[in-house]
């Protein structure tokens, strides 16, 4: 059945693409607007013939978010960075990127809104990246009441920042770092869950909740780092390394970061967001509510972290 047209900003990134696909899976017209839409062309074979919309529009230039809303039926935005790059900043994309676009389906008359936000986004958040995500969820709540934010822990899946990074590094660092000793705790979330949920508000209709998207099992830094040296069986000293250790590493990941074509390990802000727990609290709403059965890092990291072991799908584990 056709839901009608929905929008999607961001739809060519790690999580976008699983969202597009649930969305074409129930039924949706799907238009995807992206900065660099001949970048992204892999999208339109996901659904069926025309069922996927590729459009450029960037959410710092208000007139692009307008023309790329008009005529959708919901709009989706999954716009965000994880540290600054340029004029990419967490202001320009987290706070008024996100207002742009809210503001644009308010004056298209739309209120079927979605915004993905994260778990720890927050007016007390001593990281930038948090107070930032908080804001941007004020900005779409001020334009559109009726939207709904989902606020995912990290998030896991074959193309993740997280066992990827820390299992490419495994194959040729004799150590990993343990930023802030590892204690720090995570509710992984599969990146199919949560595109799920969203899919999922989006069909029923956005309401103004709230929901927190964690995992069936919460882990420390330690424990994610160990399962990841098991499953690619790979022996590794895991070296605790204190915040003041950690501040000099994100320090050093902000200079590199400005150099061109260069992605910084660790931010001095990421550091700071490291001190928090990154866990779903007792009373909010999540995948439960939404009647969706979530999967575990066991059940799906192992067949994407095959490729960084000795001999790859062939490689026969130690004893």
């Amino acid at each position: 059945m056709n839901k009608g047209l929905v929008t999607v900003f961001g739809g060519s990134g790690f999580v976008g693409k699983y969202v597009v696909r649930a969305l074409c899976r129930d039924g949706w017209r799907v238009r995807v607007a992206a900065r660099r839409p001949h970048t992204c062309q892999d999208l339109k074979v996901i659904g069926n013939v025309g069922q996927v919309q590729l459009m450029q529009a960037n959410i710092r230039f208000p007139k692009s978010v307008a023309s790329a809303v008009e005529g959708a039926d919901a709009v989706i935005n999954l716009v965000a960075v994880l540290y600054e790059d340029g004029k990419q900043s967490f202001e320009s994309l987290h706070i008024k990127g996100a207002s742009t676009v809210a503001e644009a389906a308010a004056r298209a008359g739309i209120t079927n809104y979605v915004q993905m936000s994260a778990l720890g986004a927050s007016e007390e958040s001593e990281s930038e990246y948090g107070r930032s995500r908080h804001m941007g969820e004020q900005a779409v709540r001020a334009a559109l009441p009726s939207a709904d934010i989902m606020r995912p822990s990290i998030i896991f899946g074959e193309e993740d920042n997280f066992f990827n990074r820390f299992a490419q590094m495994a194959q040729f660092a004799p150590a990993l770092p343990l930023i802030g000793g590892g204690a720090t705790q995570f509710q992984p979330a599969y990146v199919g869950d949560v595109a799920d949920a969203i899919a999922k508000v989006a069909a029923q209709g956005t309401t103004g909740q709230t929901y927190e998207l964690g995992g069936p099992r919460v882990y420390s830094f330690k424990e994610l780092l160990s399962f990841m040296l098991e499953t690619i069986d790979r022996k590794r000293f895991l070296v605790p390394v204190p915040w003041f250790g950690a501040n000099i590493l994100g320090a050093v990941g902000d200079i590199s970061g400005k150099l061109p074509l260069i992605s910084p390990f660790l931010t001095k802000d990421q550091v700071t967001t490291l001190k928090s727990d990154n866990i779903v609290a007792d009373d909010a709403k999540g995948f439960d509510d939404l009647g969706i059965e979530t999967e575990t890092i066991e059940a799906i990291v192992p067949d994407y972290l095959a490729r960084y072991r000795k001999y790859g799908q062939f490689h026969e584990k130690s004893a």
